[in-house]
């Protein structure tokens, strides 16, 4: 009963007993822990939820493609089968109905997922599908990651989103990210959990904070294309194979410093500025910063932090909430990965579009003085495919200054098609494939001086 025992604290005269305090500090707690806290293995920089989720990977690693495989066929072979014929248990279950019931569209998307899977795990049919430059790199290096961290990640993130932790930090730093970003305190955990973790992970935090009330229309897809920035692990790898990971410590200075500026830009101008602040339809707000008159900062986030957590009334129910999430990306997202990651890196590799649209940045590259020029140009297009290419392009080059331009825009651009933009597109956030370029060409003129400016004074 002494654990039982209520301690009277008074916030805004509103009263809260130890329990309820245990309920939002000891899951938030471990939120942290999982999602925020930085973890140095072996050298290198990750999360506790990476640990989780490179265990399970190398754990399991040899089977991944073949049980993604078999994923992507019953997902596809199962929204078919739903759309000739109307299957009972499906029809009778909101959930089911989500996963197999799909828009023409979406379905040939995921048919032709499931088809370039097949063909790249067996190595069947033309090659520039299943190659090791195409389909290989998405199936057997990116669905795998994917897999693992989305597992997880659905798994642990209510503890960031159910009991006050996303409240209770963003009522801290509302007066920083209003006014110079113009959005909700609580986006700095979006970004903290993609700095520390993936990408990926932020997105999905945006967009269960749009669909839950907490963004609206414009917030979420300035989120969504301005906070999902690499991770320190990921730039650490592009580093690595641009050869200049001995100057990470600038590089990733000057990724964090392009970011930033991108970030308080692009909020600013069209399209993002012109997408509406209001909420999602079907939830509507839920959401509350402004701190009243003569109340501090830190008493009104806890009071709203301890609410929420209050209002969690069974675990049993966000673990299965959170297991129906798992379902829903591997079944709905991932054969969209494998279908428009595998075209992407075709057209990127196979034809000369990119490099086409790449030449009116050779002129602007000169203008910066930046080395091999031309042979750099391809880079700043070819990222919008997949964030890895840049860097594939760049290796190449013998001018180290212009590697390191090469390695902050890729990881500076944030949009690509083969994982963030089928994120976004598949979302409910309003962002078209057309804005998500404009979006990411607006990302690189605005970066790419930043960039030079700052590669020729550590390279003078």
């Amino acid at each position: 009963m002494a654990v039982e025992k209520v301690m009277q604290t008074t916030i805004n005269k509103k009263t809260f007993t130890y329990k309820q305090y245990v309920k939002f500090w000891l899951p938030s707690l471990l939120g942290v822990l999982l999602f925020l806290v930085p973890i140095s293995i072996n050298g290198k920089v990750t999360i506790g939820l990476g640990i989780l989720a490179d265990g399970l990977q190398g754990a399991i690693a040899e089977y991944i493609p073949l049980i993604m495989t078999t994923i992507l066929c019953i997902s596809a072979l199962g929204s078919l089968l739903t759309k000739v014929v109307k299957v009972g248990f499906v029809e009778n279950s909101t959930f089911l109905s989500g996963v197999f019931k799909l828009t023409p569209f979406w379905l040939i998307l995921r048919l032709v997922g499931a088809v370039f899977a097949v063909m790249t795990l067996v190595e069947i049919g033309p090659e520039f599908i299943w190659s090791d430059f195409t389909g290989a790199v998405v199936l057997y290096d990116l669905i795998p990651v994917l897999m693992v961290w989305f597992f997880f990640a659905c798994l642990f993130m209510p503890l960031l989103l159910q009991f006050g932790l996303m409240d209770f930090i963003g009522t801290l730093v509302r007066n920083i990210m209003v006014p110079l970003f113009r959005l909700p305190g609580r986006s700095s955990v979006d970004a903290l959990a993609s700095w520390m973790g993936s990408g990926t992970v932020g997105v999905l935090l945006t967009t269960q904070q749009y669909e839950s009330g907490y963004y609206t229309k414009r917030e979420a897809a300035v989120v969504a294309t301005n906070f999902s920035i690499a991770s320190i692990a990921f730039s650490l790898v592009i580093a690595k194979f641009l050869s200049i990971d001995h100057m990470f410590i600038q590089f990733y200075s000057t990724v964090i410093v392009t970011g930033v500026v991108a970030a308080i830009i692009c909020p600013r101008i069209p399209p993002l500025s012109k997408k509406s602040d209001s909420y999602y339809e079907p939830v509507g707000k839920q959401i509350e910063e402004d701190v009243p008159n003569g109340v501090s900062n830190f008493q009104w986030g806890l009071e709203k932090a301890v609410e929420k957590a209050d209002q969690v009334k069974s675990v049993r129910g966000i673990m299965k909430s959170s297991l129906f999430n798992v379902v829903d990306i591997w079944f709905s997202l991932i054969p969209l990965v494998m279908a428009i990651g595998t075209l992407a890196l075709i057209i990127a590799e196979f034809t000369p579009i990119f490099t086409y649209l790449s030449y009116p940045f050779v002129p602007f590259l000169e203008l910066l003085h930046i080395p091999e020029a031309e042979a750099a140009a391809p880079a700043m297009i070819v990222g919008f495919a997949d964030m890895f290419l840049p860097a594939v392009i760049g290796s190449g080059i013998e001018s180290e200054l212009t590697r390191f331009v090469i390695g902050v825009m890729s990881l500076s651009q944030l949009i690509y098609m083969s994982e963030i933009g089928i994120l976004l597109l598949k979302s409910k956030i309003p962002l078209t494939i057309l804005q998500l370029f404009v979006v990411f060409l607006q990302r690189t003129i605005i970066t790419l001086p930043i960039a030079a400016l700052m590669a020729h004074v550590f390279f003078f």
